[in-house]
């Protein structure tokens, strides 16, 4: 064993060889905070003779879990057999079957996945009268899994309003309605242990002398509720090894808590500390980048990222125009470094947003490069933008029957399976398609509508708003079918909550208007033409030898040889729901401290001077706070647009903004030369802003852009094609 610690570092043999004991490690990015716990485990049962059987590893994912076993393994061999390794709610699931006596339900219990959930809650709330759009589902959820993680019991969850009190009411029902389904949900596994260990000592101990040794991966991102059941199950030995790192805390909208790092130094005062902070992935430069990044940050344990790799290449902070520009020029940088022979899989894109990948996806298809998307599908893949495009596919097409089904009943509208099926019946009788057979009902004396009695009427309040849809499109333009659509079905409301998923499905929904807007003078059927193109991407296999996209969020635990992070603009990173918390803001910092130490050779940081709206005009935006943290010293600065009047930035000294020659002459040719209708100077009304003077205008994207100032709502960015600006 002695042999194998040789070939690790002085501060991972410390760790690796650390007596028995509480210990915490604090595992810098790139650190090998995985060969420690693999080398550690190793080491209790080689060097400290410590029976497999009796040690509990927990890891975040299963796949995680697998491969520390299969590297123990193939450090010590067969001595290996017998460890506890798996994830929390597997550690769990196993103590629960076998306590299952003690629970209220049985041990055939069965779980509930999100879709369980959703279905149940979503009965418990229509049999209690309330309305499904004021409670939604998954909003009423989110609050009680919050509560779970937080061993918050129905009758103890907080009051502040009455919704809170409807909530609590759902919750108490939700627990007895699992029981009666002899049922749990993720979340109930950790509160069902916790439970057991608070309210039996005699399983307490049962389990605390069995588990001599307790080690645990990725803690920053443990909730309450596994920091409770690890503290019970370390009270009779007191061997608890954590590794993890405060910095690289990013989930706490999923109940991870980075104070549980805090509360473990506060219940184990004679812990031993070790920092790991030689790095084995990143240069220098990238490292000092981070440091300076996350040193903003308080309750915190400072460290000193160090490499013994060279310092290499500066970071390149490169400043666009627009979000569209800022996307072309990464997708430019990544082509030509494909074609100067580096393999398209050495280049990452991370972002804030799910949304910002349209753009970038859109960069990809124009240069014919592959791509592939990490940690979520592609954004013409995703169901609230594929719902959009079915309602519009059925207004387009009535007989279509895929859409039909799709929308139907979305948002749910009392339009059942058993509906669905006495229309399908009816537009077989008739030999039309169903969707001719829906709209039939909207006529006067309609004999199908006589037909189908009951379901007939609920059919015909969709067939209705369907044909009135039909009518908005022939007389109206793209977005404002768009906008009835939307408003006709609540569809916002069906998707949007106070939950971080839910904001985003919201943001892709308007990042979709945004490209509807496009097609403004072209019309339903190019829209349509244009989107059945885009599919053809879902085809491309996900072990593509290309580019990835990914959300900061996703890209933890990933590393990539050339990565760009882009939109650093405030709203975006930090984002516009982080920008008043405290708490929120610091794991905004930490979010960006992840995607820089991503980085293994090269890092590209952008930023847009404006954002396309999902109305259809540019906003100007503000650089975000984090760039001022970045010595001058580490950067390379690429401005890619030409400095405007009052612009905020995070440097105060103009002449850096100036666009460089080089870049000048490199140019990609963004903008079509041409004659423009406006010019600076002129009067101008706009039918929501009122009066306003035009400041500049350009041929752009095959459009004008005209920037106006209108008072009372400042500077605006406005397509002419799409404004209707009178000229007074």
């Amino acid at each position: 064993m002695n042999s194998l610690i040789e070939k690790l570092n002085p501060q991972q043999q410390k760790a690796v060889a650390a007596p028995a004991g509480p210990t915490l490690i604090l595992a810098g990015p790139g650190s090998g905070k995985t060969r420690v716990l693999t080398y550690r485990i190793a080491y209790l049962i080689s060097a400290m003779n410590v029976p497999a059987w009796n040690i509990l590893a927990v890891t975040f994912t299963n796949k995680a879990a697998k491969q520390m076993g299969e590297r123990v393994s193939q450090l010590i061999g067969p001595q290996s057999e017998g460890i506890w390794l798996g994830t929390f709610h597997a550690i769990c699931g196993r103590i629960l079957r076998r306590e299952a006596d003690l629970l209220p339900v049985n041990k055939s219990f069965v779980i509930f996945d999100a879709d369980d959930q959703d279905s149940l809650m979503k009965q418990i709330i229509r049999e209690n009268n309330l309305d499904e759009k004021t409670l939604k589902p998954y909003s009423v959820l989110s609050a009680i899994s919050t509560a779970k993680n937080d061993l918050i019991q129905p009758e103890n969850f907080p009051i502040t309003n009455f919704r809170d009190e409807q909530i609590k009411r759902l919750y108490a029902i939700y627990q007895q309605r699992l029981v009666q389904n002899n049922a749990m949900d993720f979340d109930d596994m950790l509160v069902y242990t916790n439970q057991l260990l608070e309210s039996y000592p005699v399983v307490r101990d049962t389990y605390g002398h069995k588990f001599e040794h307790i080690l645990v991966d990725e803690f920053q991102d443990t909730n309450y509720a596994q920091y409770s059941i690890l503290k019970q199950l370390a009270q009779v030995h007191g061997n608890l090894y954590v590794v993890g790192d405060e910095d690289q805390s990013i989930y706490r909208w999923r109940g991870a808590d980075y104070r549980n790092l805090q509360r473990f130094r506060s219940d184990f005062k004679n812990a031993q500390v070790i920092l790991l902070e030689e790095n084995y992935r990143s240069t220098q430069i990238i490292l000092d980048c981070a440091m300076a990044v996350i040193n903003q940050n308080l309750n915190r344990t400072d460290k000193k990222l160090f490499t013994q790799a060279k310092t290499g290449e500066k970071i390149r902070l490169l400043v666009a125009e627009d979000d569209r520009e800022e996307a072309q020029l990464v997708v430019n940088d990544i082509r030509e470094g494909i074609r100067s022979g580096r393999n398209p899989s050495e280049f990452a894109i991370m972002y804030r947003t799910n949304a910002q990948s349209r753009v970038l996806e859109e960069a990809f298809r124009r240069e014919g490069i592959s791509y592939r998307l990490v940690g979520a599908q592609r954004f013409y893949g995703r169901k609230e933008v594929r719902d959009m495009i079915a309602f519009l596919r059925l207004v387009y097409n009535p007989m279509d029957e895929v859409s039909l089904r799709r929308v139907i009943n979305l948002p749910p509208r009392g339009i059942g399976d058993k509906t669905i099926q006495s229309l399908a019946e009816a537009a077989n009788r008739s030999g039309m398609s169903m969707g001719e057979t829906l709209l039939e009902l909207t006529q006067p004396g309609s004999p199908t509508l006589t037909e189908l009695g009951r379901n007939g009427e609920k059919l015909a309040r969709f067939a209705h708003m369907l044909a009135n849809w039909r009518n908005t499109a022939r007389d109206n333009s793209l977005s404002v079918l768009f906008d009835r659509i939307v408003d006709d079905t609540s569809y916002q409301t069906h998707i949007i909550d106070k939950s971080e998923e839910g904001q985003d499905r919201w943001e892709n929904v308007l990042e979709l208007r945004a490209v509807v807007m496009e097609y403004e003078t072209s019309g339903l059927q190019e829209f349509l033409e244009a989107m059945a193109l885009v599919a053809d991407q879902d085809t491309l296999p996900d072990e593509l030898d290309a580019p990835t996209m990914l959300t900061l969020h996703a890209a933890k635990g990933l590393e990539f040889e050339r990565a760009y992070i882009v939109g650093l603009d405030e709203m975006l990173l930090p984002h516009s729901r982080s920008r008043e918390d405290e708490e929120d803001l610091a794991e905004e910092r930490r979010l960006l401290y992840v995607g820089i130490t991503r980085a293994r050779k090269k890092l590209t940081l952008t930023r847009a001077l404006r954002r396309r709206s999902p109305y259809g005009t540019y906003e100007d935006t503000i650089a975000s706070r984090f760039l001022k943290d970045l010595p001058a010293s580490l950067l390379q600065q690429d401005v890619y647009a030409q400095p405007r009047r009052n612009f905020k930035s995070w440097d105060s000294e103009p002449s850096r903004w100036e666009t460089p020659a080089w870049m000048r002459k490199s140019r990609v040719p963004m903008d079509t030369p041409g004659q423009t209708k406006y010019k600076s100077g002129m009067q101008v009304m706009h039918a929501t802003y009122g009066r306003g003077v035009v400041k500049t205008s350009k041929q752009e994207y095959g459009d004008e852009t005209v920037e106006v100032y209108f008072e009372g709502h400042g500077l605006k960015a406005l397509l002419a094609s799409m404004a209707k600006l009178e000229i007074l």
